[in-house]
């Protein structure tokens, strides 16, 4: 059981990158969130939600075997936070626009401004799912903001 749960934590293995763990591991989010965006609006926010849901007890157990409280190897919290980013956003399904998505959520997941920093110290696996869901609502209003810029921009 312990393996399965390592094997789903570390992002089917992409958390054992030697080098940024967290934006290799966030890839897998890529092609979730624009198979996400394909669906109605209300699938797209329930199954993110269950997603965010069941992601909690796997990071806790990964961070309890693992010793820490939130291990760099642990990525599945990025992989299923990502598509929040982009929920609801049809426009977002843009190779560019899914882009642009992805480096707004890795730099609020990776700097930790507040509020993301002060979800991080939730205890136990809900902090560790928290601040990827906060980064990724910070980035959503980003790209909400910039997909309204490109549309005005595209009717000129």
């Amino acid at each position: 059981m312990e393996s399965v749960v390592m094997w789903l934590a570390t992002g089917l293995g992409t958390g054992l990158s030697p080098w940024a763990s967290g934006t290799v591991g966030s890839l897998l989010g890529l092609p979730l969130a624009w198979w996400l965006l394909g669906r109605a609006r209300r699938v797209q926010f329930a199954l993110v939600a269950v997603l965010l849901l069941a992601a909690v007890p796997v990071c806790h157990l990964a961070a309890e075997a693992l010793g820490t409280k939130d291990d760099g190897r642990i990525v599945l919290d990025e992989i299923v936070a990502f598509p929040v980013t982009v929920l609801g956003l049809s426009a977002a399904r843009h190779p560019a626009a899914l882009a642009g998505a992805f480096v707004a959520y890795r730099f609020f997941d990776a700097t930790k401004p507040p509020p993301v920093n002060m979800a991080e110290a939730v205890p136990g696996g809900a902090g560790i799912v928290l601040d990827d869901s906060v980064a990724a609502a910070m980035s959503w209003l980003v790209v909400a903001a910039g997909l309204i810029l490109w549309r005005r921009r595209q009717a000129s």
